[in-house]
């Protein structure tokens, strides 16, 4: 059974911008990497639409998002047991059926509460996932309605109210950004552009996109990141930046290109892009601008940049799972910063009490590292979790998938059916996953 407390899949629908790609090749669908004959294939969707041919000519190895989005929503209107419109709101253990309790909420049309339920299962995978993350000068600003203040999660939905703006500020120097700042560039009239691009890093770089760079998003990183001290994966972790949000070239070629196209006649386009700035303070000015006080981390200068409207591309972070997980806490065992510890497996390491498991996807990173939300590996994850429920190997997966060896000694999985503690034997398998954002369908 799978509970999701929105009304039907949807995939980032906030930034669904008409042309813009995945950053993933077209194999990082939901199953192929770990199950290419799967019928749940993007190449099989294409074959039931009648469009492998046309696909075939256009030699997309990254295909849109917009097309991804509908491929998604293709595979979960036909995948039995999923319920939509369903809120989680706590899981428990019940030490007298040796069993999780699921309390979920059965939401209306409209969000609204219709009615309450519990379900009962022996293991659980958690897809929770991200949230889009508002820096704390901006918070009450985003909170508020008069002037636009929004994460990019949003723009699509306030895009005509944002070019309605005399001056607009875009935050943010990932990939969100750079394709929020081009297609503003291209919707305002030259010389009246009227754009601040403000970024924190030191530059607006390109993300990291080598063959040998791309092997820290294999299943063999992954091992390797798990085996490392926790002191280590976290000086990793903020250190790899350039590997997951830097910004796709071809779309630093289209902005350049595009400012350029605006010089052709004399002149410079009105715009301002500032690599190396971090917004202090921010307020409102009589209810219809906005006033952000900025300082420049090398120069240690200061400055205020009045606009009419602010566009957060500050990326995403992991939502909590204390929310849900609240009633396992006692059992839970908890690293050094206090975060769930995670086994090879995908399974929080729980009390030795607590004979169920519980999985979890894209909630990993600071024990499985950049990998972990890459679409690229969501499908190996769907396939180890599946072999480690089931006992078996349904999904036979490879030992070796890099060419890079990482590190100078191996680095051994686990036991595989010691998640709640040394010599637990592995339990019997049937999983209810539980979650309010959506996971990957499972293979």
């Amino acid at each position: 059974t799978f509970y999701e407390q929105r009304p039907a899949f949807h995939w980032h629908p906030g930034l669904l911008l008409d042309g813009a790609s995945l950053q993933v090749p077209f194999l990082a669908d939901l199953v192929t990497l770990a199950d290419p004959a799967s019928p749940w294939s993007f190449l099989n969707y294409l074959r039931t639409r009648d469009r492998l041919f046309p696909f075939y000519f256009a030699e997309r190895f990254h295909i849109q998002r917009a097309e991804y989005d509908a491929y998604c929503r293709w595979v979960s209107e036909q995948l039995p047991g999923l319920h939509f419109g369903h809120q989680v709101d706590a899981v428990r253990w019940n030490t007298e059926r040796a069993l999780f309790e699921v309390d979920f909420t059965q939401l209306d049309p409209d969000g609204e509460a219709e009615a309450l339920g519990r379900a009962y299962t022996r293991h659980i995978a958690l897809g929770i996932g991200t949230e889009p993350f508002v820096p704390e000068p901006l918070r009450p600003l985003a909170e508020a309605e008069s002037v636009p203040v929004l994460h990019s999660a949003d723009y699509l939905r306030h895009r005509e109210r944002l070019l309605a703006a005399d001056h607009i500020t875009v935050i943010g120097s990932g990939q969100s950004g750079a394709e929020i700042f081009l297609d503003l560039l291209r919707a305002r009239p030259e010389g009246a552009e009227k754009i601040h691009w403000l970024a924190r890093t030191q530059a607006f770089a390109p993300m990291e996109y080598s063959k040998l760079g791309l092997e820290h998003f294999t299943p063999d990183y992954s091992r390797y990141f798990h085996a490392l001290p926790e002191t280590a994966r976290d000086e990793l972790v903020p250190r790899q930046w350039q590997l997951h949000k830097g910004i796709d070239a071809d779309t630093i070629a289209a902005i350049h290109d595009e400012l350029y196209r605006r010089t052709l006649h004399g002149g410079w386009p009105d715009t301002t892009l500032t690599p190396g700035v971090h917004v202090r303070t921010a307020g409102r000015l009589a209810n219809t601008r906005v006033e952000l006080h900025l300082e420049h981390t090398q120069q240690g200068t200061r400055s205020r940049l009045t606009t009419d409207a602010v566009i957060l591309a500050t990326g995403y972070r992991e939502r909590p799972l204390d929310a849900v997980l609240g009633g396992l806490d006692p059992y839970l065992s908890r690293d050094a910063s206090h975060r769930p510890r995670i086994d090879d497996q995908y399974r929080l390491i729980l009390d030795r009490a607590v004979t169920g498991h519980v999985y979890v996807q894209n909630a990993e990173r600071h024990t499985h590292g950049v990998g972990a939300p890459d679409l690229g590996l969501a499908a190996w994850r769907s396939a180890t979790i599946l072999n480690n429920l089931t006992g078996t190997t349904p999904y036979p997966l490879p030992e070796r998938t890099a060419f890079t060896t990482f590190g100078l000694t191996p680095h051994h999985s686990a036991p595989h059916d010691t998640p709640n503690g040394p010599g637990l034997p592995p339990t019997e398998t049937r999983a209810t996953r539980t979650t309010p954002h959506p996971p990957h369908p499972l293979p």
